[in-house]
């Protein structure tokens, strides 16, 4: 978005109020980020009482759950640990493959929850891959479709527009339960076989900092959305 299309934007009370929404959510963002590093500084100081790496602890999950063939892999960054469904490899970043610490245990318990999710065909990772191509093309396109039907006066198109943008919501309202889920699968394993109580309320601690990011990300989408359907109510009441 251009500087000349905000500032035509801005004189759109409806617009104002949205931008309100999207403005709160990004403030709640900022605090999930803030919670997240906070969380992991502290427990990633941290080390289980079982001395094992992150790595390690990955390697016995995915074993024991009959999944010998998905690698652990090392990659860059800093929290920049995933599961890759493509080529089934957990990866995980240097402080959690190499580390002992509370943090880099939860960390990998919780990609490994992932993997679980694939192994066992948990149906809500098999929709929510299956609506992310629908969802990628139907907001470039819906993108396209509602400033068109907006500026031309064509609320119909604009609509439109709308509601293939928000496949991206329901994209982000589905992956908020499959992150809960793994996180959940992980925990139950770390209680189980790995960690002690004080512990465990660490793991948690990081992993529930950790949720709250995609519940950010879902309530930015939720805002930008809200924002747009203002715009084009308050477009049709003042026609």
């Amino acid at each position: 978005m251009n500087l000349f299309y905000e500032l035509y934007m801005m004189q759109n009370p409806w617009y104002l109020l949205g931008t309100i929404f999207v403005v709160l959510a990004g403030l709640f963002m900022v605090y999930a980020q803030i919670k997240i590093k906070a969380s992991y500084a502290r427990y990633r100081e941290v080390p289980n009482h079982m001395r094992m790496t992150g790595a390690m602890v990955a390697r016995q999950i995915l074993d024991a759950n009959g999944m010998r063939d998905v690698p652990v892999n090392e990659v860059a960054g800093e929290l920049s640990d995933h599961f890759n469904p493509s080529n089934m490899t957990i990866n995980l970043s240097r402080d959690i493959y190499e580390g002992t610490s509370i943090a880099s245990m939860a960390v990998a318990a919780h990609e490994c929850g992932h993997a679980i999710q694939y192994h066992t065909g948990y149906a809500p990772i098999k929709f929510r891959n299956a609506i992310v191509p629908f969802a990628n093309v139907g907001n470039y396109i819906g993108w396209i479709a509602f400033f068109m039907g907006f500026f031309l006066g064509r609320p119909k198109i604009a609509w439109f527009g709308f509601f293939l943008m928000c496949g991206l919501l329901l994209f982000q309202v589905v992956t908020l339960p499959v992150e809960i889920d793994a996180s959940r699968r992980g925990l139950a394993i770390l209680k189980t076989h790995y960690l002690e109580d004080d512990e465990y309320k660490g793991a948690k601690s990081v992993l529930f900092a950790a949720a709250l990011t995609y519940v950010a990300s879902m309530l930015q989408v939720f805002a930008t959305m809200l924002r747009y359907a203002l715009l084009l109510i308050g477009s049709s009441r003042d026609d």
